[in-house]
């Protein structure tokens, strides 16, 4: 029996993947290019798409299937490969553009995905090279030193603001609340300034985020920290007035066109700004990553927030730690960087050391944590972050302020705890205002590693609608969370937007989500987009977004989707108060496991 049949046996490929395998087979065989070698990769290749990798790593085949078969080894995969009609070799054979897979640095892509990689990298080596018009630094100096008291002193938001100047691309990131947005609003404060006294038109300026609902936390964050600047001595007023007020998602910003891949805006057609802030920029996957920064137009800046130790993407690439791991820490500036600077930050560490293209675009700023005063995360996160379980399980037994450790608790909705989780959302039905709601629906949130199974997102929020509003229900009960789970342009709903349902004078269901000129919009759940529950979520699903308190909760088993980012993630999206519920061994095996993704960026960014 072939290897492809025994995986395909085993239930270890998709049955797409092993229908990409027996197309190339039946193409080949009259050529007697049908080696099951070349078969069993490019059905790996696949796979390996499908779990967020770019393509597959001849050396770990193990991280895109586990099927307890003997693997050839990289070289007999190397060679049959190049043998093999259907494979190209990377920039060394580009004419051969039919061929469906690429070989390139050990690595085999879908051709698509290698071109995504190899664009993308093109595309941010082309904007960190350009030069911004800075013209003299000196005239912003009085603004700059208003904006940050302690540029001088090191602070690492006036050094990002500066470098935002004087860079066409800057990467800003850091752990959450450690001031992203309220940098950004500053930076834009500045270059808006800046182009005042060049005498040049106010930049037009972007926010967007992978998410609507991120795209609406930013814009929200954005006019709060407007708001802060407004009562600064010495900023003008009228600055203020030029900043934008709302966000975008991403696909809404390049245009999308139903029934198609590509975006309105692209190389040929890029996008009418001068200045594209994008948040939450580690949810961003490679090809749309790919297709923003290529729709970039030659002069405009690109700012790009996020956290590169959160989740990565749901779907293919972790395209955020690359591009920071290419940009470094930014500790020090080259030397004319360095003197260009100093009448807004005073002498900062210089170097002349080679480095990549991206280097000195990166500014990481300290950490933070959103959290109020009930809630001491920062070590409990550092020590996640890093992987360190023997100092999160010693946070965690020893108490840490405002967060509490159900030890080997698997069901929250049983037993002492469940009313006290169900009696927060049962205040939701005795709401009128959508507003009141909507604030109260982020007050608290069960969120879960898994999406299947018991301890999925899917049963638990079957068992609180049962608790909620009985199991012979309305589907559209008084106070019942919605989640939004596709984009929908038509009616500006977007994946991840949250809703809450409340019924009219007439008794007629309304779900009513954030947005629109009153701060709330309501639709008939029958015209909504595809939707779910939202009482519990994916950690995947609650990036973007925070809670005042947070119940996470652990498989009782090990599970793959268990990490260290997950784990991160789904910690940090309290602001209050945060309860886990978990196992010490689920808890060290997620701990002991990176959320890695096997790509060829980081290297193309490096080179």
């Amino acid at each position: 029996m072939s290897l492809l049949d025994t995986l395909l046996r085993q239930g270890a490929l998709r049955p797409i993947d092993h229908a990409l395998a027996q197309s190339l087979r039946r193409l080949g065989r009259e050529q007697g290019d049908d080696d099951d070698r070349v078969l069993v990769a490019a059905a790996l290749a696949s796979s390996a798409v499908a779990q967020g990798h770019a393509g597959l790593d001849l050396s770990r085949p193990h991280w895109v299937c586990e099927a307890a078969v003997e693997w050839p080894t990289a070289d007999e995969w190397r060679d049959a490969l190049n043998a093999s009609r259907w494979v190209s070799q990377g920039e060394a054979d580009s004419a051969s553009a039919q061929a469906p897979l690429v070989l390139e640095q050990g690595m085999l892509y879908l051709r698509r995905y290698r071109e995504y990689e190899r664009r993308l990298a093109a595309g941010l080596r082309r904007i960190a090279a350009a030069t911004p018009e800075a013209g003299d630094l000196k005239p912003l100096a009085p603004l700059f030193a208003s904006l940050f008291p302690g540029a001088r002193d090191g602070d690492r938001q006036a050094r990002a603001a500066a470098l935002a100047l004087v860079r066409a691309l800057l990467l800003v990131t850091g752990g959450p609340g450690t001031g992203k947005t309220t940098t950004i609003t500053r930076v834009l404060l500045l270059l808006i300034e800046q182009a005042h006294r060049a005498g040049r038109a106010t930049p037009r300026i972007a926010l967007a985020a992978p998410t609507g609902r991120a795209a609406e936390r930013m814009a929200e964050s954005l006019r709060a920290a407007t708001a802060q600047l407004r009562r600064i001595d010495g900023v003008d007023t009228a600055l203020c007035d030029a900043l934008p007020q709302a966000g975008s998602t991403l696909h809404r910003l390049l245009g999308t066109i139903p029934g198609s891949p590509r975006f309105r805006h692209d190389a040929d057609h890029p996008l009418p700004f001068d200045v594209i802030v994008v948040d939450e920029a580690s949810m961003v996957d490679l090809p749309l990553m790919c297709k923003l920064v290529e729709a970039v137009p030659e002069g405009a800046r690109l700012i790009l927030l996020g956290d590169r130790d959160q989740l990565p993407s749901v779907e293919a690439g972790d395209v955020l730690a690359a591009i920071t791991d290419a940009a470094g820490e930014g500790d020090a500036f080259p030397s004319n960087l360095a003197t260009m600077l100093a009448p807004l930050l005073g002498e900062v560490p210089a170097s002349d050391a080679p480095g990549t293209a991206l280097s000195g675009h990166r500014v990481q700023l300290q950490r933070g944590y959103r959290q109020s005063e009930a809630l001491q995360l920062a070590p409990l996160a550092d020590a996640m972050r890093a992987g360190d379980a023997d100092s999160a399980l010693a946070l965690l037994h020893e108490g840490v302020r405002g967060v509490t450790f159900h030890e080997d608790m698997t069901d929250p909705l049983s037993g002492a705890v469940r009313e006290r989780l169900i009696a927060a959302w049962r205040a939701l039905a005795a709401m009128d205002d959508p507003v009141q709601a909507l604030r109260q629906a982020q007050r608290l949130r069960l969120l879960t590693a898994l999406r299947d199974g018991a301890q999925g997102a899917g049963a638990l929020n079957q068992r609180i609608e049962d608790a909620l509003a009985g199991t012979q229900r309305d589907p559209y009960f008084q106070g019942r969370l919605l989640l939004i789970t596709e984009n929908s342009y038509r009616h500006g709903l977007f994946n991840g937007d949250i809703g809450v349902c409340q019924h009219d004078a007439s008794g007629v269901p309304v779900a009513w989500f954030a947005g629109g000129s009153e701060g709330v919009r309501g639709f008939h759940p029958a015209s909504l987009p595809a939707h779910t529950g939202a009482f519990a979520m994916t950690v995947h699903k609650s990036q973007g977004s925070e809670f005042d308190t947070v119940w996470l909760l652990l498989p009782r088993q090990d599970a793959r989707t268990l990490s260290r980012e997950l784990l991160y993630t789904g910690i940090t999206r309290a602001r209050a108060e945060l309860h886990l519920c978990a196992g010490e061994a689920v808890l060290r095996a997620g701990l002991s496991r990176h959320s890695a993704r096997l790509s060829g960026l980081g290297w193309r960014l490096a080179r």
